[in-house]
């Protein structure tokens, strides 16, 4: 089955085949500066880690770009707030990005462009675009002019009735059509702002990605990705501007949006102005970084999620028994045994393959790494040989690096591991000294956490239930 990639222009799964054989040229929306990253960014930068992985995995060279947003109306407000300057709030949220994605083992993309290092290229389109008749240029600043885009909408699926009556606008009784909108902003007493043939100025937020995108990938993009609230207006944007500038169409072949993250079920999304978050910083000191990819993966990209402490806690305990497969691992032989257990490996890396090829679907992919551990941990308690045991591990290993989990510890126990294992001792003990009553309750607090004890002749084995 060939690759299918769901479109957010064609509103369908389209077989992906890129502009250049062999070669994905991919670009991701990154962070606004303004403050610290949560959960609800971290869905969009795993789920794009993600696919990025894979589309590696299925032997594309990915060019991989991921742009910072350091200059807008909302990090000027917060430097200003802060007493601080927006070169210095930009750099602190840029540090403490890399180093939560690190956390989460999201892969840094080959190219992190910020804004403010294109203004070059900024200032050649916008100039480009005045010179083609699509923009036109007022008191310092510049304008987009939308009516000259006869399918400007065809991503949103909008009329410009309809975006009117429904957008917030950004109030200019200048401009020729209410939903122009800003490429070049004139600039205001104490704010960053550029030489440009309009005078000082900056920025407006469209443009930037346009320019980004064009600097480091060149004029036509296999995949640009981002949050479901992004395509209005700003991909609708990006590809006026775009297209209209190089005349190539489409600029985009395959536009990929992630649904958002909820805090509550009856919220639309996550967002900080709102301060209805949970920023990545506390989440993983309280889950740790394979939970909340388990989490996040678990469901399919395109579906809203609503963020739930039971749900994460289950995804904690799912990489937990991903652990124990993978416990005392070796590397395995480097051919197949070929009996019956590297037969079921070899079957859960094609119906692996079978389900990320159907548009990335994650939760169908995890499902059968989650069957595969079980069966190693089966085989392995029958005594299965080692080197079968190795090389299904080996199949395990692989496929949970597609998803980006670390597993750290995979060569001994886990971190939870010697602290099961002084439990089970502590009720042995209290069961020897009569105390069944202390000694049941461990088992039952165990069992409540997805451990559950096995009482044979000698000893007491435990193993993670197989709950998903």
């Amino acid at each position: 089955m060939a690759l299918k990639i769901y479109s957010t222009l064609s509103r369908q799964k389209e077989d992906l085949v890129p502009l250049e054989p062999g070669v994905i040229k991919m670009y991701v929306c990154g962070p606004n500066l303004y403050g610290p990253a949560h959960v609800g960014h971290a869905m969009s930068y795993i789920v794009f880690d993600t696919i990025r992985r894979y589309l590696q995995y299925r032997g594309f060279q990915v060019r991989y770009v991921q742009n910072f947003t350091d200059i807008e109306d909302r990090i000027i407000e917060t430097a200003r707030s802060l007493n601080t300057t927006v070169k210095d709030l930009s750099e602190k949220y840029i540090a403490r990005f890399y180093a939560e994605m690190d956390a989460l083992n999201v892969l840094r993309a080959d190219y992190n462009p910020r804004a403010t290092e294109v203004i070059p290229k900024i200032i050649e389109i916008v100039a480009g675009l005045i010179a083609k008749g699509y923009a036109y240029p007022i008191e310092g600043g510049v304008y987009f002019r939308v009516t000259r885009m006869t399918d400007y909408g065809k991503l949103s699926k909008r009329s410009l009735d309809g975006m009117e009556a429904g957008a917030r606008i950004e109030i200019d009784e200048r401009k020729e059509h209410p939903m122009d909108f800003a490429l070049w902003k004139a600039s205001k007493p104490g704010e960053p702002a550029w030489d440009s043939p309009w005078g000082k100025g900056r920025p407006g937020w469209h443009i930037e990605c346009s320019a980004m995108s064009m600097q480091f990938l060149g004029e036509q993009l296999d995949i640009h990705g981002g949050g479901h609230d992004v395509i209005f207006p700003h991909h609708e944007n990006e590809i006026a501007q775009s297209e209209a500038y190089t005349g190539k169409v489409p600029f985009v072949k395959y536009w990929v949006h992630n649904a958002l993250l909820r805090l509550h079920e009856d919220e639309e999304k996550m967002t900080r102005h709102l301060g209805n978050i949970v920023s990545v910083q506390e989440a993983l000191q309280k889950y740790g970084g394979d939970a909340i990819r388990l989490f996040i993966l678990s469901s399919h990209y395109r579906s809203p999620l609503t963020w739930k402490d039971e749900n994460i806690i289950a995804a904690r305990h799912g990489a937990e028994r991903l652990r124990v497969a993978l416990r005392d691992y070796e590397a395995g032989p480097s051919s197949n045994p070929a009996d019956a257990l590297c037969e079921q490996a070899d079957q859960a890396s094609r119906a692996f393959v079978f389900a990320m090829d159907d548009d990335f679907n994650t939760p169908r992919a995890i499902a059968q790494v989650y069957d595969l551990a079980r069966t190693i941990n089966a085989a392995r308690d029958n005594g299965a040989p080692s080197n079968s045991v190795a090389y299904a591990q080996s199949i395990l290993l692989e496929l949970t690096e597609v998803l980006g989990l670390t597993l750290k510890g995979v060569s001994g126990p886990s971190e939870v591991e010697p602290f099961i294992a002084l439990l089970v001792q502590t009720r042995n003990e209290l069961r020897a000294a009569k105390q069944f009553a202390l000694a049941d309750q461990i088992r039952n607090r165990l069992a409540e956490l997805g451990v559950v004890l096995e009482d044979a002749a000698s000893s007491t084995l435990w193993k993670y239930t197989s709950q998903e």
